[in-house]
């Protein structure tokens, strides 16, 4: 980094402030005083609320990966979500983590992320969801103020549009099967492994476990977990879409 890059986010320690609430009390300081707080554990600095014909549409995701809902306020926030909780590098997740204030020389602003995220490695990670069509000048500045201010303490800041429509939609259906029971009994996920170890068809590989209604549900909560795999951008899953385990293809 050279001295110029250097300085720059030597400023944006000062330059910044975090607002966030941490159990229950609503805290305010600069941003190289609070870099360090564990922003994954903080309440929404706002609520979650809808209004008939508005735009947004605002609900609670259980997540597998905290073990509690976490809130959006749009579909596409509730399928980034719904993708974050998939990822094996995502340990934990915080929706509207904090205020994001600064000063553009002309007024005062002020951002709210959509999601902060802490990874298996320690490492932190600011997610911003907006469709790059629904981008206007004021959220671009945003969304450039808060990278520089991630820059500066050290966390990756990710800016996230629509995902692939037929990659999220077999996501979702997925989805359905993220909790932990479904891939019980034990024994039904252990031969399912062996089964596609050879790749072949998902209802061929399902029916020679056993009973479709106890296997089924195990088999998709595999391929949520990445335990086993298939195509999931090529085309919707069908019945004969090809399945294997990991690692055997």
């Amino acid at each position: 980094m050279g001295a110029l890059a250097r300085a720059v986010d030597q400023s944006a320690l000062t330059a910044f402030e975090l607002d966030f609430s941490l159990e229950g009390v609503r805290k305010r300081r600069l941003l190289q005083t609070s870099w360090d707080v564990r922003f994954e554990t903080v309440e929404p600095v706002r609520s979650f609320s809808w209004r008939k014909y508005g735009r947004g549409f605002a609900g609670w995701y259980y997540s597998v990966t905290v073990r509690d809902h976490v809130g959006y306020e749009s579909w596409l926030e509730r399928d980034r979500l719904v993708l974050l909780d998939r990822d094996p590098q995502v340990t934990a997740i915080a929706s509207q983590p904090f205020w994001l204030h600064w000063h553009d020389g002309v007024r005062k602003r002020r951002h709210a992320p959509d999601y902060f995220v802490r990874l298996a490695d320690g490492h932190a990670r600011v997610v911003d969801v907006r469709a790059e069509d629904d981008l206007d000048d004021d959220t671009r500045e945003s969304f450039t103020a808060t990278e520089h201010a991630c820059r500066a303490v050290g966390w990756e800041f990710d800016w996230v549009g629509r995902p692939d429509p037929v990659f999220m939609a077999n996501i979702r259906w997925l989805a359905r099967y993220r909790r932990t029971r479904c891939g019980r009994p034990q024994a039904v996920a252990d031969r399912l492994l062996e089964v596609f170890r050879e790749p072949k068809g998902l209802w061929e590989g399902a029916v020679s476990v056993g009973d479709r209604l106890q296997v089924l549900p195990v088999l998709f909560h595999l391929l949520w977990s990445g335990a086993l795999e298939t195509d999931l951008v090529g085309s919707l899953m069908q019945t004969d879409s090809l399945v294997w385990t990991k690692g055997s293809r």
